[in-house]
């Protein structure tokens, strides 16, 4: 048993790793987008707003068990293979990336508006407000998004395992369920349970640890914005 689990275990964390891996690379520039297109920001455009957060809506509302068989021929088409961890990658990445746009929208919608409007004012382009404002102050909410990502996906690969995707649901719904092997089936679900807990505690570390630079980052600051003025007042 220990074997087949081990095995197992690589190809749920093979299949979590890439598609995360692409959700994010491909989920961070459409979330940004999101973010400057919509009214009163720097990009405003409402048209291209409105299309692609209706193209994203339609993303994350899609059944994942109903986009794995519509995917089929494209995920073939792609990396040669529809089943196993490999073919498994494909529908996850597709159905993560609208998620995790919307995760990156909402945790730029955070950032002080006040710190935008300074780096405009200071002739920042939008590429110096995305990479030097935005993206930098929003990125404990990002790293919570990514947490809140890799969770979604652990149980979504589960999902895809019990239709051919390979990994621990495959193993639980094969072994345990099929060939009523209870002890495989509780160990598959503990395994679960503990890579989720393992991902969430570490991503609240980093979280928390990311706060905390931040906070005193602008502490600082605001501490030599106030020095000249404490000169100035003394002399």
């Amino acid at each position: 048993m220990q074997p087949l689990l081990y095995d197992r275990t690589l190809d749920t964390l093979f299949m979590v790793w890439w598609s995360a891996f692409y959700a994010v690379l491909l989920g961070i520039p459409v979330g940004v987008l999101l973010h400057l297109t919509q009214r009163g920001a720097v990009l405003q455009n409402i048209v291209v707003n409105k299309v692609l957060g209706a193209i994203t809506n339609i993303g994350r509302s899609f059944p994942f068990l109903i986009l794995i068989v519509v995917l089929i021929p494209f995920t073939r088409l792609l990396v040669g293979v529809s089943i196993g961890p490999t073919g498994a990658v494909v529908p996850l990445a597709i159905a993560a990336i609208p998620f995790f746009a919307r995760l990156v929208e909402a945790a730029l919608r955070e950032v002080d508006h006040g710190l935008v409007e300074a780096a405009h004012a200071m002739g920042g382009g939008t590429w110096t407000i995305v990479f030097k404002v935005l993206l930098p102050q929003a990125l404990p909410a990002l790293v919570a998004g990514v947490t809140t990502l890799v969770i979604q996906l652990i149980g979504y690969s589960a999902i895809a395992g019990a239709v051919g995707g390979g990994g621990l649901g495959d193993l639980a719904y094969t072994y345990g369920y099929q060939q009523y092997e209870t002890s495989l089936m509780i160990a598959t679900v503990v395994e679960l349970i503990l890579l989720v807990t393992l991902v969430q505690v570490l991503g609240d570390r980093i979280v928390r640890r990311l706060a905390q630079r931040g906070t005193r980052a602008s502490s600082l600051r605001r501490t030599r914005i106030g020095e000249p003025a404490a000169v100035t007042e003394a002399a």
